[in-house]
């Protein structure tokens, strides 16, 4: 079966996760080249030992391999600053970009909520981990009530936190932010992100608070947040819920104190949630990646596809 040639830039923790990621399980995707700036990155090696042809030059070096011109899709796996530049590199090319930094040039993309309206979008923007594994959860709640306001908080293992996360920090929390609204449905929006220095280190956790209309009935929320958690895991299958959905009433004397909002009546949400690795290459506890990378693919895939038929219409 014909395979879409793609690309990974960056070979880091994240990049090559994905690597082995489509490399094992893509259906319509090929590895056509790994691209790293570290000669030595262990990335590039494995990538070299499994037959994928690798540059250490950057996106100059990915311009030059000798297969550059029939790649269709590449992902980059670098930082939001370097990102900018790859994207108007590539564009020139007519690739299409799936960014797993923060940069949001493109829309916010979580697979289950709205890729199928950016398919054909020239970059498309993962969010960051904690968009991934949080925003479906608001939006399960707020396609059934009004969401006044939605906080997440995202929990990781300090040990799977790399450079590139580290230094992505402030992006993270505004990226993920702006997403819960965009994308989520919430009306305002706020992202914590935690980096747990605990040993052995903890499976990423997951917190997501609502605050939906006083008339929300719970019995649909948690219906609603249920079938969501379960078309995660479709392609997360480390992804669950960890308890029953809680819900708590604040009316009359009784409000919350809402962030740019006051004093404010309604029904809190609150989900917990885990998610757990594949261990492809990173460790289980390090979901916070495992997520990114198999939201990336399962984007890349559905795009794929989507060429494949189009092409096999022609």
């Amino acid at each position: 079966m014909h395979r879409i040639p793609v690309a990974i830039i960056g070979s880091g923790n994240i990049g090559t996760d994905l690597m082995i990621k489509v490399l094992r399980h893509a259906k319509h995707l090929r590895m056509a080249a790994m691209v790293g700036i570290d000669a030595h990155s262990d990335g590039l090696a494995r990538a070299a030992r499994l037959g994928v042809p690798t540059t250490h030059e950057g996106l100059d070096g990915l311009l030059r391999l000798p297969g550059f011109a029939d790649i269709r899709i590449v992902f980059d796996a670098t930082s939001a600053g370097a990102h900018a530049r790859h994207d108007a590199v590539l564009q020139q090319h007519g690739i299409q970009v799936i960014d797993l930094t923060p940069a949001a040039i493109g829309p916010y993309v979580v697979p289950v909520v709205n890729l199928d309206q950016h398919l054909a979008a020239p970059n498309i923007n993962m969010v960051t981990c904690g968009g991934q594994a949080t925003i479906p959860i608001v939006r399960a709640v707020s396609r059934v009530s009004r969401v006044a306001y939605a906080e997440i908080v995202a929990s990781i293992a300090s040990k799977s936190a790399g450079p590139g996360t580290r230094a992505n920090i402030d992006e993270f929390t505004e990226t993920t932010s702006r997403a819960i609204v965009t994308v989520g449905g919430a009306e305002r929006g706020k992202a914590i992100i935690v980096l747990n220095p605990a040993e052995p280190p903890l499976i990423m956790r997951d917190t997501v608070y609502c605050l939906a209309d006083l008339d929300a009935h719970p019995v649909v929320i948690a219906a609603s947040v249920e079938k969501m958690v379960a078309d995660v895991a479709g392609y997360v299958p480390g992804y669950r819920i960890k308890q029953a959905v809680q819900f708590e009433r604040f009316e009359g004397d009784r409000r919350l104190n809402i962030p740019g909002l006051g004093l404010a009546q309604g029904l809190k949400v609150s989900v917990f949630l885990e998610v757990e690795g594949a261990a492809h290459y990173l460790p289980a506890y390090a979901g916070n990646l495992d997520i990114m990378t198999s939201a990336a693919l399962a984007a890349a895939e559905r795009i794929a596809a989507g060429r494949m038929q189009l092409a096999a219409v022609a």
